[in-house]
C-alpha cells in the first residue's frame, strides 16, 4: 500500500490492537510507536488531541505527495482513504 503510516499507541489499548489487526489483514504496513516507552512521542499525541494522550493516533503521509494527515482512532476505511487507496 502506498504511503507511510505511523501509529502512536500503548500496550493496553484495545482500539490500537483492533486497528493493527485490520491493517495487517489489509496489507497496510505501519510503524508503531508506544507513547509510554517514548515520552517525546506522547507530546506529539497531546498536541494532536487537545492535550490528551488519546490513542491510536495515526500520522499518514500519502505516497502521491499529498498532505500529511493526523487521525485519532480512525476506522480502517478512513486510513485507506487517507492513503489514497
Amino acid at each position: 500500500m502506498p504511503g507511510t503510516v505511523t501509529m502512536y499507541s500503548t500496550s493496553w489499548c484495545g482500539y490500537c490492537r483492533r486497528l493493527k489487526g485490520q491493517m495487517e489483514r489489509e496489507g497496510i504496513a505501519y510503524t508503531e510507536i508506544n507513547i509510554e516507552e517514548h515520552p517525546e512521542s506522547a507530546k506529539f499525541v497531546e498536541e494532536a488531541n487537545g492535550g490528551n494522550q488519546t490513542v491510536p493516533t495515526l500520522q499518514i503521509v500519502p505516497a502521491a505527495g499529498g498532505a500529511e494527515v493526523v487521525m485519532t482512532n480512525p476506522s480502517l476505511a478512513q486510513v485507506k482513504q487517507a492513503l489514497g487507496a
